[in-house]
């Protein structure tokens, strides 16, 4: 038996090993099983080419574990390795020059990566001893067991094996337990081994037989050794791709549609992006691309290899040219991961421009579902935009689509205002937003739907994008100050009137936490709705993005700020003046007197101080004016509280706030319940 140290003294290389490289423990199983298909491919190639003359039997790399004596062992039948290979592999490369590594390293993780092929080492993250029981496939070798228990020292010794291979047996620690259950192995093998090159089997299949499982004689093989990728694309049919997209996500709708990537120059890189359905809630469906390095799993965090856009794909890449540490837990810069993300996005917008062309219907059809995820590309990444805004589609509240050039050409003559602008009607919700929508659509305007999770940043990017265009939800205002072209409908009432219109109906308003309300009358024509309740567009939409985007949470906490406008046109409202008037004359009347002569009064005084420095304006005139104008608010406020109170018993205008609420799903608990019992009473 041969004992050595490996060259360390003072400090041992495992702790340094499980600091830097191997923070996750259970990568240990893909990197010991990789390392066997490794071994068992090269034999492989050497039989192939004549340089092994031996037969090679079955390949299958297998993993046992024995819960009972805490082991867990990897075979193969591979190259295998003689004593010197051993020292050179295991005891000197890890190791040379182990203390000015540990002097040099110590405080580096990223120094360490890529310098040392330590794939073997991580077995140390779960096992307090390791041995290696390999013969090598040279003729005349000789049979050797290595053990280390994760100090400097080791040992070294001839042993028996029949067949050339390795075994890598694992003594489990006491604080690694977890990996000596059955289930626990399987799925590991399943994340990381379930599409390496060699086949790879756990122990036997299991069967029920006479009330309970017992073995069967055939192996529990993990993996599938050729996995669609690894295919020509014209070995292939559609029923395949849908297969191995059910096999990777079970629980997934079927995709929309799918890239074959097959690429040798300038970098290798083969795969399968779908396109899954995506209709919200972008952050649930980021991280399902998993990446493969020649078939061993690497991660499905891929955004350092594809734009973040694109990590809203499913699906598989395999490059041996991506650059990862040793331990293979992030990415390295290097010049290949541009040019392989600048491909990869090419060959999602190549796809999509080829189903828009060569059938635009399929397109449309799966619009919706594609919708989130192109506006997503558009909105992060200024060359995909410059792609998709060919085949982008907007949708309108009739389920008609349109490019963005054909829209533009559809709506330019009808709703460009006064100042050359054209402007986009939108609603985000059909049903609440239906009498808007429909009042539009009487003017001879289209409206689009825009009811996806990213439309309100899509419409703040396409403002700046398109020549002289705004988009205006219909909802944000009367429907004929929508587009402004210089035409007014009806008579506008006297200030006065408005005036008394307005007291009636905000002294009536519900009182909504962080809500206000703007009462104004407009004449809107006789056959239009009495009420209409609006939110101008700009607020609205800066608390949009304040919930997505978290700089503008200042706007999120503002209050919401409607507009009610009244219908002076209409017969209801025209009564609800009427009657208001000649029920509050009595009171009203002295009230106006008091206001009309109080405003006579400051006029004049106004006047007078016309032109004058306010040192030349006597005190006793300022304080005059200061005192008018305070009686003017205090007999407006009379006023208001007069019509008020005549407001507080008309059923009339409470019925009319209430249904122009209720339009707008603003009416809930009490003021529901009273609002039914009113109407019922008014029946």
């Amino acid at each position: 038996m041969q004992k050595g140290n490996i060259g360390v003294t003072t400090e041992n290389i495992f702790p340094i090993i499980k600091k830097f490289l191997y923070s996750d423990h259970e990568i240990f199983l893909r990197e010991l099983v990789s390392n066997a298909v490794d071994a068992t491919q090269k034999l492989k190639t050497l039989a192939a080419t004549g340089d092994f003359k031996g037969e090679l039997g079955d390949l299958t790399v297998r993993v046992k574990v024995d819960k009972e004596n805490g082991t867990i062992t990897i075979s193969d039948r591979g190259l295998g390795m003689t004593a010197e290979e051993i020292d050179k592999y295991i005891n000197q490369i890890a190791f040379s020059g182990a203390n000015d590594f540990l002097e040099k390293y110590k405080d580096d993780a990223n120094a360490i990566i890529g310098h040392f092929g330590l794939g073997f080492y991580s077995a140390f993250m779960v096992a307090k001893t390791v041995d290696i029981v390999t013969l090598s496939y040279k003729e005349g070798a000789k049979a050797v067991k290595w053990s280390c228990d994760g100090s400097p020292e080791f040992t070294l010794e001839e042993t028996e094996r029949s067949d050339h291979g390795t075994d890598i047996i694992l003594h489990v620690d006491e604080d690694c337990k977890e990996f000596l259950e059955e289930s626990r192995l399987q799925g590991l093998l399943t994340k990381y081994c379930h599409f390496l090159a060699v086949p790879v089997a756990f122990g036997k299949k299991k069967e029920w037989k006479d009330g309970k499982q017992v073995e069967t004689d055939e192996d529990n093989l993990i993996n599938d050794t050729c996995p669609i990728w690894t295919k020509k694309p014209s070995d292939l049919k559609e029923e395949d791709y849908k297969k191995f997209y059910r096999d990777l996500y079970p629980m997934a709708d079927e995709p929309l549609f799918w890239i074959h990537l097959n690429v040798d120059y300038p970098f290798n890189l083969t795969g399968v992006l779908y396109f899954p359905k995506i209709k919200s809630n972008i952050d649930l469906q980021r991280n399902k691309i998993q990446l493969y390095c020649n078939q061993v799993y690497v991660t499905d965090s891929v955004e350092g290899i594809v734009p973040d856009f694109l990590t809203l794909l499913h699906g598989v890449i395999d490059s041996p040219d991506i650059p990862l540490n040793v331990s293979r837990s992030y990415l390295q810069s290097d010049s290949n991961v541009k040019k392989i993300s600048t491909y990869i996005t090419k060959k999602v917008s190549d796809r999509l421009q080829s189903i828009f062309k060569n059938d635009r219907k399929e397109f449309e059809e799966k619009w919706d579902d594609l919708k989130i995820f192109i506006n997503y590309g558009m909105l992060t990444q200024e060359d995909f935009y410059e792609k998709a805004s060919k085949f982008a589609l907007f949708k309108d509240t009739d389920n008609k689509y349109y490019t963005f050039e054909e829209y533009q050409t559809l709506i330019k003559d009808n709703q460009t205002d006064k100042n050359g602008s054209l402007i986009y009607l939108y609603a985000n919700n059909l049903d609440e937003q239906y009498t808007y929508i429909d009042a539009a659509k009487n003017k001879g305007y289209n409206v689009l739907l825009m009811d996806g999770q990213l439309d309100v940043p899509m419409i703040n990017m396409l403002e700046q994008k398109f020549e002289k265009s705004h988009f205006t939800r219909v909802d944000s205002d009367i429907v004929d100050r929508l587009i402004v072209k210089e035409d007014q409908k009806g008579e506008e009432l006297p200030h006065d009137k408005q005036e008394v219109l307005s007291s009636l109906f905000k002294g009536q308003m519900p009182k909504v936490k962080k809500t206000e309300f703007h009462v104004e009358a407009h004449a809107l024509g006789e056959n239009n709705a009495p009420i209409v309740i609006t939110q101008a567009e700009y607020m609205r939409r800066m608390k949009d993005m304040a919930s997505i985007q978290p700089g503008m949470s200042f706007y999120g906490e503002m209050p919401d700020m409607f507009n009610l406008v009244l219908n002076s046109d209409h017969r209801l409202i025209k009564q609800v003046l009427s009657d208001a008037e000649t029920a509050c004359a009595e009171k009203l009347v002295p009230v106006e007197s008091e206001i009309a002569m109080l405003t006579l009064r400051r006029n004049e005084l106004q006047k007078a101080q016309e032109g004058k420095k306010d040192e030349e304006i006597p005190t006793a005139e300022k304080d005059e004016l200061s005192d008018v104008e305070k009686k003017i608010e205090a007999q407006k406020t009379e006023k208001e509280n007069i019509l008020n109170g005549y407001a507080a018993g008309n059923k009339v205008v409470h019925q009319l706030i209430d249904l122009a609420l209720l339009q707008n799903n603003m009416l809930k608990g009490e003021a529901l319940t009273n609002f039914v019992k009113r109407s019922v009473e008014m029946i």
